[in-house]
C-alpha cells in the first residue's frame, strides 16, 4: 500500500489574509484533486517573530523547526511568495536559509508568486528558479504568477489565471508521478524494517 504523498506549501506572505497563501491553497488543492496526498500550508508571516534575530538553525524554537523538517521531508514542495522590491520577501529567503543544503535535490517544487501588477511576473524565473536551483530542487514546467486583480476577497476570480493554474498541475503531474513511484519502495522498506 502506498502512503499519501507529503504536499507541503510555504507562503511568504507577511499578513492574514494573503494573497500568496490563498494561491498557495488553490494550489495544493488542485494538486489533491490529482494524486492522493497530505497537504499542509506554512505561512511565515505569523513565524516571523520566532524567526527574527536567528542566525543558527539551533536557535530556532521547536515550531519553527517543525516547519523546516515538514519543508524537507515533503515530496513535493509549493512555493508562493509576493513580490517586494523586485524579488521574494526577506522572511521567505530567511526561512529558506534555516534549509539543509541538500534536503531538496531532486524534489519537485512549484513556483508561485504574487504582485501589485503584470511587471513582476519574471520573479519566478529571475528569483525564485535560481534559488531552488541551489538546492538542485526540481523546479516544475510552469509558475503562476496572479497580480492583486486576479483575486476578489482574497480568492482566485480571474479564468485565466485558474486555468493557467491547473495547467501548471498537469504539466507537473509526469513528474509527481516519478516522485510517488520513487517513494512507494522507500515507504515499503520503512514497513518492512
Amino acid at each position: 500500500m502506498t502512503h499519501p504523498l507529503r504536499l507541503v506549501a510555504v507562503s511568504g506572505g507577511l499578513q492574514r489574509p494573503s494573497r500568496a497563501a490563498a494561491l498557495a491553497e488553490h494550489l495544493l488543492d488542485l494538486m489533491a484533486d490529482q494524486v492522493p496526498c497530505e497537504q499542509r500550508l506554512i505561512e511565515l508571516g505569523p513565524l516571523a517573530p520566532r524567526l527574527a534575530g536567528a542566525v543558527w538553525r539551533s536557535q530556532l524554537p521547536d515550531t519553527v523547526e517543525n516547519d523546516l523538517a515538514a519543508v524537507e521531508q515533503a515530496d513535493i514542495l509549493v512555493v508562493a511568495t509576493p513580490v517586494y522590491r523586485g524579488s521574494y520577501t526577506g522572511l521567505f529567503k530567511h526561512f529558506f536559509d534555516f534549509i539543509h543544503q541538500d534536503a531538496l535535490i531532486d524534489k519537485p517544487v512549484l513556483l508561485a508568486a504574487t504582485g501589485g501588477s503584470e511587471r513582476h511576473a519574471l520573479v519566478i524565473d529571475h528569483q525564485l528558479r535560481p534559488l531552488f536551483s541551489f538546492f538542485q530542487a526540481r523546479t516544475l514546467p510552469l509558475g503562476v504568477y496572479a497580480t492583486d486583480m486576479d483575486f476578489v476577497d482574497h480568492r482566485l476570480h480571474n479564468e485565466a489565471l485558474i486555468q493557467r493554474a491547473a495547467l501548471a498541475i498537469q504539466r507537473a503531474l509526469p513528474l509527481v508521478k516519478l516522485t510517488r513511484a520513487a517513494s512507494a519502495p522507500a515507504a515499503a522498506e520503512a514497513v518492512v524494517a
